[in-house]
Parts: structure tokens; sequence; C-alpha cells
């Protein structure tokens, strides 16, 4: 097998799970803090969107990442369905129930709570780069140096494959390769959390 065509992990003897896979094992508390580390800016800034006080808005987050701990063994992950869904029906949720609780009368609106517009759209934007970002963050210390750097300097950097080839003194090949490497891992990382066109 030529270095190109190598994983940066083939040396281990599977792929790893995704992160969503690995929260639901009993065994790997570090799945959870990475999640709670992914989720907490997210949840705190919609929350904040949406007119909570800073406190209110951090004590929701709080009580909605308890949620999903109690209730991702029911998560049924489906492909064609959505994690993000899923997480912002349960904040959603919660955050009627608070209100609910307080009788506060300007919430009502949260009752009638629209589909998809430009704000969810943005959002789902903001999403997505938020859980790439840290899914890189998490991944970048099991790729190899030269493959991270390639796909840096091609993808992060927004160079485009020749200039990087020619700069290294590398096939076009190796650098689309490395991105291929990186992207693929971050796939698997962050299975079920995102999804991906």
């Amino acid at each position: 097998m030529t270095e190109v065509s190598r994983h940066p992990w083939a040396t281990m003897d599977t792929t790893p799970p995704s992160l969503l896979q690995r929260m639901r094992q009993p065994d790997q508390p570090e799945a959870w803090a990475h999640f709670v580390e992914m989720y907490t800016p997210y949840l705190y800034l919609w929350c904040r969107r949406r007119g909570l006080q800073e406190s209110d808005a951090a004590d929701l987050v709080q009580d909605v990442l308890l949620l999903v701990f109690r209730k991702l063994p029911e998560f049924d992950y489906n492909p064609r369905g959505s994690f993000r869904g899923w997480l912002y029906t349960l904040t959603l949720n919660k955050m009627r129930e608070r209100h609910r609780r307080r009788a506060l009368p300007q919430y009502e609106m949260l009752e009638n709570l629209a589909g998809p517009d430009e704000i969810v759209r943005q959002e789902e934007i903001d999403y997505r780069n938020h859980l790439v970002r840290h899914g890189l963050h998490v991944i970048k210390s099991g790729i190899a140096p030269k493959v991270w750097q390639l796909f840096e300097e091609h993808v992060l950097a927004d160079r485009s494959a020749t200039d990087v080839a020619i700069a290294r003194g590398l096939s076009v090949g190796t650098v689309y390769a490395a991105k291929s490497r990186v992207l693929s891992r971050l796939r698997q990382e962050l299975e079920g959390l995102v999804e991906w066109n």
C-alpha cells in the first residue's frame, strides 16, 4: 500500500466509531465530554438568539444536555432524519416548558415558531460550521502531520490543489488524497450529528 492510499489511522484494526456511537457506550465518558464541549456554545447561542437572558440560557442548556443524556438511548438515528432536528425539538420543548412554568406572556410566540425561514437556514449553517470546526479539532491529533498540513493549506486556507502541489513539489492527486482522508475521518467522527450533502 502506498503512502498516498494509507489512512492516517491505518494502524488501527477498525474504523473509529462516530461520536454519537461512542456516546451510547457506558465506558466512553470522554465522548460525552466532547459532546458537551461541542454543543454547549451552540445551544447557548441558540437560546440567546431567542431572547433568553444569559443566566436563563445557561440554565436551559444544562437542562437540555441532561435531557439528551437521558433520551439518547431512545434516539433512533435514521440517515434520512436529523440529529439537529431532534436536538432542536428537545431544546424548543424545554424552552416552552420553562416559559409555561413561569407564565411569561412575552414568550407565547414560542408556541407558534414556524418552519424554515432565513433565521433557521442561517442557524443550520452556523450549526454545521460549529460542528465541523470542533470535529476537525478533535480528529487532528489522529491525522498524520503531513496529511493534515496538505489539508490545511488546500481546504482551510482555500488554496487550489494545484497551487499547494506546486509549492510542496507533490502531485495534485496527493493533495486531493489528503483532503479525502481528513474529510472521510471527519464524516466518521460526526456521523449522525451532521447531514452531509
